[in-house]
């Protein structure tokens, strides 16, 4: 006869224990997990923010330059794929040949018509950005 406690067999319940109680040892520095995923504003110069943007949004063109004082002047062909009015926000991110932020532009709000294609462009205050990121996201 097979022991059971309200109708879980107590192998199972013995199992599911034990998997539950398990501990991780915590000693001392652990290094950070997943450091190449979930990484795209670092390797894209235009980035969708969220699951919206990423269905109605596209970039056809990107076009950078450089100020005669050597500043980073960036613009890009935003267009909207879908059949309707879309209000998102828009801004730019300028960094550095490592790839850290030396200026983020603040979010601006764009409106795109129906399947319509706005110019959006940006310029650095300073000659220190050589990349850029510039992002998307769904108007708030």
């Amino acid at each position: 006869m097979k022991m059971t406690i309200v109708g879980i067999p107590v192998a199972a319940l013995l199992l599911v224990l034990a998997v539950g109680c398990q501990t991780h040892p915590e000693t001392g520095a652990l290094a950070p997990q997943s450091t190449t995923g979930f990484d795209t504003e670092n390797k894209e110069k235009f980035v969708l923010l969220d699951p919206g943007t990423q269905y109605s949004i596209t970039c056809s063109g990107l076009q950078e330059a450089k100020t005669e004082d050597g500043r980073l002047q960036v613009k890009a062909n935003v267009r909207n794929r879908e059949n309707r009015r879309l209000q998102v926000q828009i801004d730019c991110q300028f960094k550095d040949a490592q790839g850290f932020v030396t200026e983020e532009m603040p979010f601006q709000t764009l409106i795109l018509t129906e399947n319509s294609q706005e110019t959006v462009g940006f310029t650095s205050s300073n000659n220190k950005a050589t990349k850029y990121t510039i992002r998307v996201r769904q108007a708030r």
